[in-house]
């Protein structure tokens, strides 16, 4: 494959520079930062334009209750999930916010009834694309993290506990669920090495 000179600007530095942090400062996260941050989240792209998201923010007491509520669950599972799960509730304790994200089901509902198909099938189509929409969503969020010079982590495991979680959060059951503590690093860090790119491109001309 023909190598490329990479082209270089501010964004493609934040993506390149964002990774996954677990540890943190004990210095808070100001309302000024975490609104800037949510404000990027909501920017993502969704089908019909449907922002078919909530963003919960936690702190404090309620922040804690959550680590406690996933540390309760460790023993129902084996390793490694259980020594993840572990990690993520340490995290969430230690990061001054957390931010989870969450589907309404909105575009689930009016998109059934909006395109005559099969319910089934309608169903399916526009539950993929309200978890699609969130995925983006939280992607949003993390590069907004990380050119603010914050510290992220999105805790996939915890939807294992899925249900659980979004009953804590006070949402109804969706597909889609995350969370995702923030805050200072509290040290530098760098990412892991990613595969090159040659190994997941393919053209078809």
């Amino acid at each position: 494959m023909e190598t490329i000179d990479p082209i270089h600007n501010d964004t493609l530095e934040v993506i390149h520079r964002r990774h996954s942090i677990r540890q943190y400062a004990p210095e808070p996260v100001s309302n000024e930062l975490l609104m800037t941050v949510l404000e990027a989240a909501n920017c993502a792209p969704s089908a019909h334009n449907s922002q078919s998201w909530r963003f919960i923010v936690l702190r404090g007491e309620k922040k804690e209750a959550l680590a406690k509520l996933v540390t309760e669950k460790v023993a129902q599972f084996p390793r490694p999930a259980s020594v993840l799960m572990r990690m993520s509730a340490k995290s969430i304790y230690n990061a001054p916010a957390v931010i989870a994200v969450a589907n309404t089901a909105e575009l689930i509902s009016h998109g059934t009834e909006l395109f005559k198909v099969d319910q089934e099938k309608g169903r399916d189509f526009f539950r993929t694309m309200e978890i699609q929409n969130s995925a983006a969503a939280v992607e949003n969020l993390l590069l907004a993290a990380t050119s603010l010079g914050l510290a992220t982590v999105w805790l996939g495991i915890l939807y294992m506990i899925k249900d659980d979680v979004l009953e804590f959060l006070g949402e109804p059951a969706g597909e889609f669920m995350a969370v995702v503590p923030i805050g200072h690093p509290a040290r530098p860090s760098t990412g892991p090495a990613k595969r090159p790119i040659a190994e997941v491109v393919k053209f078809m001309d």
